[in-house]
């Protein structure tokens, strides 16, 4: 990456040339990352100066470190010992509706849910009490369409569906998939997951013990990406989204450099090909306010979630085999640190 007047960033022999929201990428990752291990810390608010970030809710730098990921990885996944099959459900499951209550409301229900005891007919009762006390039953954070198998409710189709995934073969191909790339071609060829969902609960699979892959292997870009890549960049001198997204991760350290910003990685973990590819998409929400005349390609204007502080003390941990700290681990600055080991 070159640094002044005309900033560049050069793949081999393609020269990209970028934006002034491609600096603000970088600044966003840094100060979310910082905001994140200020939380850690315990320190009150407010957790940072930016305007922007101070005003609205943006994700994590690093996606493993968002509450609903770290829900996922704590207590879906490595909170209950089950069988293989029955991670894959576990994951799915929760990730469909995507919300912590729901999953509490389920288990709290039934007790622990695995393949060999998991009823459809009986957990669609259950949600449809659950909503019809008003409660909702999926996250707001990414629309999750409905397949289409003849129920009346969205939630009953959803269940209907594991059901028949269980059965026709999928789950156990996803338990033996060789690479990510195809844990991700087999969900984008379940019924109504599509590109986007696929590659995302792809992810959250990967969080498990069952597969040994990294997160550099592989990445899709969704939509956001796409408009924050439109953003930042002048042109990409023909390279894809997803070439885009490598080059940047593979070329962050350099970037950082030339921009004089620092940036605390997470215990030493570099930012990944999914963290990169979700940081398009944050920026494409940052610009908006930061640098509203960058129209990129999906023509929103405005950010809809603000911010409201949460004084909650976090605690986070990540998959064992990551090496990372474990949950409850004290922070850099601190004196003591927990370490998992592969």
């Amino acid at each position: 990456m070159t640094e002044g007047s005309a900033m560049r960033v050069i793949v081999g022999r393609r020269v990209l040339r970028v934006t002034e929201a491609f600096r603000s990428y970088w600044r966003l990752a840094a100060e979310r990352q910082q905001i994140f291990y200020r939380r850690l810390r315990d320190e009150q608010p407010p957790w940072t100066d930016d305007p922007v970030l101070a005003s609205h809710r943006f994700t994590n730098a690093y996606r493993a470190s968002d509450r609903v990921s770290q829900f996922l990885i704590n207590e879906v996944i490595y909170g209950a010992q089950v069988d293989e099959r029955s991670t894959v459900l576990r994951i799915l499951l929760f990730k469909i509706f995507n919300r912590v209550e729901t999953w509490r409301y389920l288990e709290e229900s039934i007790g622990p849910i695995t393949a060999a005891s998991f009823d459809a007919d009986r957990l669609t009762q259950l949600l449809d009490i659950r909503l019809a006390a008003g409660n909702r039953l999926y996250s707001a954070a990414y629309i999750m369409p409905s397949p289409k198998l003849g129920a009346e409710r969205k939630h009953a189709n959803h269940l209907q569906l594991l059901s028949r995934l269980l059965v026709d073969g999928t789950v156990d191909h996803l338990v033996g998939a060789p690479t990510l790339a195809d844990l991700y071609s087999t969900l984008a060829g379940v019924h109504s997951f599509g590109k986007f969902l696929a590659f995302q609960f792809a992810i959250d699979l990967n969080y498990s013990a069952l597969y040994p892959f990294s997160e550099m292997d592989f990445v899709v870009a969704g939509p956001g990406a796409h408009d924050g890549i439109a953003k930042c960049f002048v042109d990409t001198d023909g390279l894809g989204a997803e070439d885009v997204i490598r080059a940047v991760a593979d070329a962050a350290e350099d970037c950082l450099a030339a921009l004089d910003i620092e940036f605390e990685s997470l215990w030493g973990r570099p930012l990944q090909l999914i963290d990169c590819q979700n940081l398009f998409c944050e920026v494409s929400k940052y610009a908006r306010v930061a640098h509203p005349e960058l129209q990129g390609s999906s023509g929103r204007t405005r950010i809809k979630q603000r911010y409201v502080p949460n004084h909650t003390p976090l605690a986070v941990g990540y998959p064992p085999k990551w090496g990372l700290p474990t949950l409850g681990a004290v922070v850099p600055g601190n004196q003591q640190l927990q370490m998992q080991t592969a």
